[in-house]
């Protein structure tokens, strides 16, 4: 874990690999150090996002910067669920105060970088 500019800690999500919602589901758990309460679907992924008290220690004084990594292959494999998640991680920083998502690089973070630059 690492802070910004602004001092709010960045987790970064990595999707490279995942083929599917349980993986997502899976690796959000996994890298997010979700409690052991998360069920694994949609409306608790948004739940647990917005939850300033399921966020890394120091988070919700200092918000939180949630960087999702080697996506591209989940989009283009499942692009209903995709949108699914894009909606989720809309919705989560709307209703979590000091939560930022953004997308990183697309590919995994095992590969080159899939932008120049």
């Amino acid at each position: 874990m690492t802070e910004d500019s602004a001092g709010r800690l960045v987790v970064t999500l990595d999707l490279g690999g995942v083929t599917d919602r349980a993986g997502l589901m899976d690796r959000c758990a996994r890298d997010l150090a979700l409690p052991d309460r998360f069920g694994r679907n949609w409306d608790s992924l948004a739940d647990s996002l917005a939850d300033p008290s399921v966020w890394p220690e120091g988070a919700a004084d200092r918000g939180l910067v949630l960087v999702v990594e080697g996506w591209r292959a989940y989009a283009e494999t499942r692009p209903d669920e995709w949108a699914v998640a894009e909606e989720v991680f809309a919705e989560a920083t709307d209703r979590g105060p000091g939560l930022f998502v953004t997308l990183g690089p697309g590919g995994s973070s095992r590969e080159a970088a899939d932008q120049p630059g």
